[in-house]
């Protein structure tokens, strides 16, 4: 992931239904996927909207796109440099979607 640029260039505005969605649709516009750290907290963003005042809101309705796009490409940049590929590899091997991965790398498992 730290060979990949974050992208310069933005999108002036985007619909933000919630913070998942808006990883996915990062994805999508920037042609890269997130880190799997990115996406993990944008789960846990949207978990933790469960039952608060404006958890049935959208997020852009609650915040700028300026600001959420830039804070999500702050995360994935802390993300992308600081990441122990072992830190990942264990959470990996916790995560049925990814445990595939590791195994491919590291058969025994």
């Amino acid at each position: 992931m730290k060979k990949v640029p974050i992208p310069r260039s933005r999108v002036p505005y985007g619909v933000i239904l919630s913070w998942e969605c808006l990883a996915k649709t990062f994805t999508l516009l920037y042609g890269q996927p997130l880190h799997y750290l990115t996406y993990m907290l944008c789960k846990q963003w949207d978990q933790s909207r469960c039952g608060s005042e404006d958890g049935d809101k959208t997020i852009d309705t609650i915040l700028k796109w300026s600001s959420v796009e830039t804070t999500l490409w702050k995360v994935e940049e802390i993300h992308r440099l600081c990441t122990s590929p072992s830190h990942l590899a264990k959470l990996w091997l916790n995560d049925p979607e990814y445990l595939v991965f590791v195994r491919e790398v590291i058969p025994s498992h």
